[in-house]
């Protein structure tokens, strides 16, 4: 799959593993190991973000995204076309380079010995990396040994591959990217190979419904683009249709940084309170206003969670996984045919909700701003004044 030269330049941005899989350390798994928070899935989901191994078995993919944050260094495809690494090879190398990279962070200031040890020891993997998982041909046995090792499984589509998505087996939360609400925006911003890239992406949101393990459609909102008054129907009918259990609403990234040539500029990432704000419009849209409301929200990274109302029980939200739970659902051959989106759940902490004080941030932690955060906050408050 990758030429020496991609080769070399992929090796500077992960860690590599067999001919086309990889896995990286993000940067909050370095925060959570150092007590300086962890990311929104730790606040919406209870994954422990040191204890995260982000990866994929696949780094081509069939879209050049114009805010990609891998900056497009990964090899496009319409099909598999490459040779195929064995799935026990991909998971042990995975967990070996995985290791690697944690034993490199030793005597970073702040991580500590408890925080570095259990990060040895990976108990979910992010399968959002680079690339298109369902791409590999022997993505659900790789899944399930996956399993077998006890971690969750996240896993996102782009909703490319509708037919590798039906024949999927259930991870314990799979994404959908909902990166438009029209057939001319995504083309514009996804840049797709393929020519019948609607049709495709069609196919997949309904087939995500018909899914019984979580589901979520992510929004990766961007200003000018794809938050218009205007756009909030065309996302009634996708969700309507697809029927998610959860909306992920994530702040434009500003990977484009120093690209003066790129689509995007910093007045392109959309404020805290402009987030927020279009959160409230979909959910009063959506199913005209009965379906979804904020659960929960992360405003360090920029994400709001819209969730489905029947998972507010008795007046408590339960956005939250009981992780072992479906780990051991998954693994038994009558109780994984009795899997759904209800069947795992735990209750939210109250400072994940969306009326916390902390907006998402573990109290348990000590909050680190660096100078170069603040200076991003500072542009994107002076781009939307």
């Amino acid at each position: 799959m990758l030429s020496e030269k991609r080769r070399a330049t992929l090796e500077s941005m992960y860690a590599l593993v067999g001919t086309h899989s990889a896995v990286k350390l993000c940067r909050w798994q370095k925060s959570m190991m150092r007590g300086r928070g962890g990311c929104y899935k730790w606040t919406m989901y209870g994954i422990q973000s040191h204890q995260c191994m982000e990866a994929t078995p696949s780094m081509a993919c069939a879209n050049k995204c114009v805010f990609c944050w891998r900056l497009n260094t990964n090899p496009t495809a319409t099909e598999w076309k490459w040779q195929v690494d064995d799935p026990q090879t991909i998971v042990d190398g995975m967990l070996s380079s995985h290791k690697a990279l944690i034993q490199g962070v030793r005597g970073m200031p702040g991580v500590t010995e408890k925080g570095l040890e259990e990060a040895m020891n990976p108990k979910h993997c992010a399968l959002s990396l680079v690339g298109e998982s369902v791409l590999y041909p022997y993505v659900n046995a790789f899944l399930h040994l996956l399993h077998e090792k006890g971690m969750s499984t996240f896993l996102v589509n782009n909703g490319q591959f509708p037919d590798a998505l039906k024949e999927l087996t259930p991870v314990t939360q799979l994404y959908l990217s909902v990166d438009a609400p029209n057939r001319e925006t995504m083309k514009l911003l996804d840049r797709p190979v393929f020519s019948d890239y609607w049709e495709r992406f069609q196919h997949s949101i309904a087939h995500m419904s018909q899914r019984k393990e979580r589901t979520v459609f992510r929004l990766t909102m961007i200003s000018g683009f794809n938050m218009s008054e205007e756009n909030l129907l065309e996302y009634k009918a996708v969700f309507e249709t697809g029927r998610p259990n959860f909306v992920e609403l994530k702040r434009l990234t500003p990977a484009f940084s120093g690209n003066r040539q790129g689509l995007l500029r910093i007045k392109n990432v959309p404020s805290w309170e402009q987030l927020k704000a279009y959160g409230n419009r979909l959910c009063e849209v959506i199913f005209d206003g009965k379906a979804y409301e904020v659960a929960s929200l992360h405003e360090h990274s920029g994400c709001i969670l819209l969730a489905e109302k029947k998972f507010k029980i008795d007046g408590v939200w339960h956005t939250w996984i009981d992780f072992e739970k479906f780990n051991a659902m998954i693994l038994d051959p009558v109780l994984s045919k009795q899997i759904t989106a209800d069947a795992y759940l735990r209750p939210t902490p109250l400072w994940a909700l969306p009326e916390s004080a902390a907006e998402g941030f573990d109290p348990s932690q000590t909050r680190h701003v660096t100078a170069r955060r603040l200076k991003h906050i500072a542009a994107v408050k002076n781009a939307n004044d």
